[in-house]
């Protein structure tokens, strides 16, 4: 043991030695700025090898997994009743006796990080999300691998900024790095990553933040081409044109989505609602696996990410629909397949749900794309088969990607361009544009936050664009009640007030009954004349010298600093009481502590 213990300290000794001195020399030779300029490319590089690692081991497992099991004399695959329930409880055990604590909730984490926690998300986050996402996927966990991509990219920045020691403000901005390089490199899009920092992290896209956000994005974009070719998620080249008599048709389809996506946001709330009511774990393995496994059975699409469908359908073949299914029989009938899409749609929420609540782990970035393109292409469907003006099912099912993201994810232009860039779509910018506008719209009035922030809002730990609302919410109140006031008691003499003003470097002084209620305070001016007359010492009690506090003077502690600070400037004070719901006191807010936090907090949020 002590052999041990000593080469323990001689490794721990060493490294720490080496950090100390690559530390001293970047102070010396590089400045912030051209150092963060140079993390921006590791982070680029580390998320973009990240991404294409990610991408082809779930790619492969998932085929190995898939070559097992053979049809059933009706159709289907009987053993895709088993795979999904295995590869979630394989997640399970990998959370509960490897990473033996919380692997997080993906986006939300990391936006909960950047409101509350300077930005600091564990090490552990840079890996666990990997391994837990690809055993949920693999075997069919319905769900999809941007969102555990974009938290590893997150966790990698943010903790190589905290490695090199960065002030917060500059950490967030390599955690928005890694971010932009995840989807950037799944994507092989630059711009959707850094529009998807913008619109879903919520940062300012300034000149501080924009050149490094480029060159991550950029950096891990042009490392997943080299490593995997052109590929992408789904392939298609838009071929169709389009023409403005079609414009209100692309209109319909945004009212639509936004249906899909209030639909989906509404069922996945329920769904794994019902799930976190099980306490027991096991129980929500076998009840989510097994409920996963029947859906996937009877619609196979349903399995894993469903990318593959994607490109069938955008290449006109929605017979792969019915590939190893009970129904195969069926394939090419239009109103079944009309039949099929519209339950596809309303089971994808379902299964997503069932997947996260059992203890699968995977975002609903993937997730809101199919959809998206199963609406699309069945808004097209229905309409040339009332009889309108042809549609090409294509292009509506691309559309609708942009749009349902839209309604789901609340960032428009990062579904618009992301859409446009991968698949050469730019000829259909005014009606991704169009949907994507009529969607948001049509959802924002039910849901005013992303399906990542919305319980963030609901708390008031969301830190939004408005940087001013955002201070006064997130900053804790009760980190800025200052406690080092000397209190007298009710009835006391002004003797023991003389006593307290000698040990007080306060002029303020709460008086207080004996069980802790606040009455008024005192005011060292107010009695400066007679604390020099020892003749009055034993015949003035305190409660005459006391004022009395009126409702403008004080705070409950179950009220928002947004009420605080119109207190200060409505009476123009610079001192307020803080009292908790009985009017026990707790201490004092000053006008200048309370304002130089907002400021640091402005401060170290800005993007500037």
């Amino acid at each position: 043991m002590k052999l041990f213990s000593y080469l323990c300290t001689r490794f721990f000794g060493k490294k720490l030695q080496f950090y100390k001195r690559i530390h001293r020399w970047r102070l010396r030779h590089l400045s912030d700025r051209t150092l963060l300029l140079l993390l921006a490319v590791a982070v680029g590089v580390m998320s973009g090898l990240a991404a294409v690692a990610l991408k082809n081991v779930v790619h492969y497992a998932g085929k190995l997994v898939s070559r097992f099991g053979d049809l059933t004399p009706m159709g289907g695959n009987v053993m895709m009743l088993v795979f999904p329930l295995v590869g979630i409880l394989l997640t399970v055990l990998f959370v509960k006796y490897i990473v033996r604590g919380d692997i997080g909730h993906g986006l939300p984490t990391v936006l909960l990080a950047i409101s509350r926690k300077d930005s600091k998300l564990p090490p552990k986050n840079m890996w666990t999300s990997l391994v837990a996402s690809t055993l949920t996927v693999a075997f069919g966990g319905s769900v999809g691998l941007e969102a555990p991509i974009a938290s590893t990219g997150s966790a990698i920045g943010s903790n190589m900024g905290r490695w090199f020691r960065l002030s917060p403000r500059h950490v967030r901005l390599l955690l928005g790095c890694g971010a932009a390089g995840a989807i950037a490199g799944i994507f092989k899009a630059p711009f959707a990553g850094i529009l998807f920092v913008v619109e879903v992290f919520l940062f300012d896209l300034t000149a501080t933040t924009a050149l490094p956000l480029l060159i991550s994005a950029l950096v891990s974009a042009s490392l997943a081409y080299f490593l995997m070719g052109r590929e992408v998620q789904f392939q298609f080249e838009v071929t169709q044109h389009f023409t403005l008599s079609q414009l209100p048709f692309y209109v319909v389809l945004g009212v639509f989505c936004a249906a899909v996506s209030l639909y989906f946001l509404r069922t996945t709330d329920w769904v794994e609602g019902r799930f976190q009511r099980m306490k027991n774990p096991w129980v929500k393995v076998a009840v989510g696996g097994l409920l996963l496994g029947v859906l996937i059975y009877l619609f196979p699409p349903l399995y894993g990410e469903g990318y593959w469908m994607l490109t069938e359908l955008l290449n006109g073949d929605s017979s792969s629909l019915f590939n190893n299914t009970v129904y195969s029989a069926l394939a090419g009938n239009v109103w079944v397949t009309l039949g099929v899409l519209f339950f596809l749609i309303l089971l994808k929420a379902v299964a997503t749900a069932a997947t996260i609540g059992s203890g699968g782990v995977g975002g609903t970035f993937g997730p809101s794309l199919i959809l998206g393109g199963l609406s699309g292409y069945f808004v097209a469907m229905v309409s040339n088969q009332l009889g309108f003006s042809p549609q090409d099912t294509a292009n509506f099912a691309l559309v609708g990607m942009a749009a349902v993201m839209t309604g789901v994810m609340h960032a428009p232009f990062m579904a618009t361009f992301l859409i446009a860039d991968i698949t050469g779509g730019y000829q259909l910018l005014v009606p991704l544009l169009t949907a994507s506008a009529v969607t948001y719209l049509c959802v924002n009035p039910f849901e005013r936050h992303s399906i990542y922030a919305r319980k963030l809002a609901e708390r008031g730990d969301l830190l939004t664009h408005d940087k001013d609302a955002s201070a006064w919410h997130l900053l804790n109140m009760q980190n800025l009640i200052e406690t080092n006031f000397v209190i007298v008691r009710s009835g006391n003499l002004l003797r023991d007030l003389v006593e307290v003003i000698q040990t007080s470097r306060r002029n303020i002084f709460p008086v207080l009954t004996d069980d802790d209620k606040f009455l008024g305070v005192i005011v060292l001016d107010d009695v400066r004349k007679i604390i020099f007359r020892p003749e009055l010492y034993d015949s003035i009690v305190v409660d005459e010298l006391m004022h009395p506090m009126s409702e403008g003077d004080l705070v409950r502690n179950t009220d928002t600093l947004s009420n605080v600070v119109e207190k200060f400037k409505i009476g123009d004070r610079y001192n307020l009481v803080v009292v908790d719901e009985q009017d026990n006191y707790l201490g004092f807010l000053s006008r200048a502590n309370t304002f130089s936090a907002y400021r640091r907090f402005i401060s170290d949020t800005s993007d500037e």
